[in-house]
């Protein structure tokens, strides 16, 4: 079957809807924006093009991309983006992350991003997840439809060879752009497709149909266990969405590995390898009160404290020593977030610390001086939380720990203010 007669049939099973093309200039995209732009009746379409910045030519091809665009009559935007690489993870990784992201804020309610990805990208990301121990949600590579932003994204052309793809920029002589990233081999997709994947074509000619109809089969499994690690979830987890780290080590593993996937995606961070995942599951075991164990990896870190996992991005260090005058203002701090007095001001300057250790506080309507960290203890502030808490002080007296708790002259002062203290995080 052909790139057109594939779409014609996939667009009538997925009814109407607006199609928002991502559009790298490259043939791939080319051939399914220019077969979607010709079709006749003409869907409702636009085309998205994401500048990543990573290589000199990056503004020639937005160029290319907008004119190739203006020739079909189709509307096209530019959008460029900065490549976070200070979360520990490859360049391509952080790439596709930025542009996703890029696509999920430009969707508009009820469109749908259409990706050219076909059978042989489908083949590439399986045997990538093979090689990373995938279980059957990773092992059923792309999906056809998934969530994203205010609309949904749709790969409508995964069961079909990338050689339609190309007989269709041949046949309509169409101009595209070559990244030649795509071709690196110390890139380990590049890899896969200049080496691997020939290699098992050339022995089994029907090795890209048959991992294909493998992934749609451990697609169908991973549909079904999620019915299942889904109710687990509703059950594991509590309103400051962290996990019971005992009820999730004694999940079946066909649970639980998606289970803790899903938990860290929606959170917006990373999963973790085989290895590492491994090794969270020794330290649920091991954890005992006196421990603080932490496993991390990329940007993420999970920890398991009160027999409960909590996952985190990963922050950089800060000046537990640092002090600065405070009037009132918004006033940023080193170890995260701001400390305000909600608008008000003060007449004079207080100072905003971080604990050193024994400090104590009465705090109003308590009978009591109290050290914090019993403080802390009692209202299960996290170990890991408590070094960035702003402290105030006068003189040498506490007055307040962040927006936690006040002194009775710390009461009285930010009264007189006409405000109180606003501590803002910046997690």
């Amino acid at each position: 079957m052909n790139l057109s007669a594939h779409l014609d049939s996939a667009l009538d099973e997925a009814g109407e809807a607006s199609l928002v093309v991502a559009y790298s200039g490259g043939p791939d995209s080319t051939a399914l924006l220019h077969a979607l732009a010709t079709r006749t009746p003409r869907p409702a379409l636009r085309a998205l093009h994401v500048d990543h910045g990573l290589h000199a030519e990056s503004g020639v091809w937005a160029l290319h991309c907008r004119r190739f665009c203006e020739s079909l009559a189709v509307p096209f935007e530019a959008i460029r983006v900065t490549v976070d690489l200070t979360r520990g993870e490859g360049v391509e990784a952080a790439a596709r992350r930025a542009r996703r992201a890029a696509f999920a804020a430009a969707l508009k309610p009820g469109e749908r991003l259409v990706l050219a990805h076909h059978r042989d990208d489908q083949v590439e990301t399986v045997l990538l997840k093979l090689l990373r121990g995938a279980g059957p949600e990773g092992l059923a590579g792309m999906r056809a439809w998934r969530p994203l932003g205010a609309g949904m994204l749709w790969r409508p052309l995964l069961d079909l060879p990338r050689t339609a793809l190309l007989d269709h920029v041949a046949e309509f002589d169409l101009d595209t752009v070559h990244d030649p990233s795509n071709d690196d081999p110390r890139i380990a997709r590049g890899y896969l497709r200049a080496s691997v994947v020939p290699a098992l074509a050339s022995q089994w000619p029907q090795a890209a149909v048959s991992i294909a109809h493998s992934a749609r089969l451990c697609a169908e499994a991973a549909d079904s266990l999620r019915d299942a690690w889904m109710d687990a979830l509703a059950l594991l987890r509590d309103d400051r969405d962290t996990l019971d780290a005992p009820a999730w080590l004694a999940l079946p593993p066909a649970w639980r590995v998606p289970l803790l996937d899903h938990w860290l995606h929606a959170a917006g961070l990373s999963a973790p390898t085989t290895a590492q995942r491994e090794a969270l599951e020794r330290q649920v075991r091991e954890a005992a009160a006196e421990r603080l164990p932490l496993v991390g990896w990329a940007d993420t870190d999970v920890r398991v404290w009160r027999g409960r996992l909590w996952a985190m991005r990963r922050r950089a260090g800060f000046d537990a020593h640092w002090s600065a005058p405070w009037r009132g203002e918004p006033l940023d701090l080193p170890g995260g977030g701001t400390l305000s007095l909600d608008g008000a001001r003060l007449d004079s300057a207080l100072t905003v610390r971080y604990r050193q250790g024994g400090e104590a506080l009465r705090p109003h309507g308590d009978r009591h001086t109290r050290e914090l960290r019993d403080l802390f203890q009692q209202a299960a502030v996290p170990p890991w939380e408590r070094p960035r808490i702003p402290l105030v002080e006068a003189g040498g007296r506490l007055l307040a720990v962040a927006d936690k708790w006040l002194s009775d002259e710390g009461k009285s002062l930010f009264a007189t203010a006409g405000g109180s203290p606003v501590w803002h995080r910046d997690d």
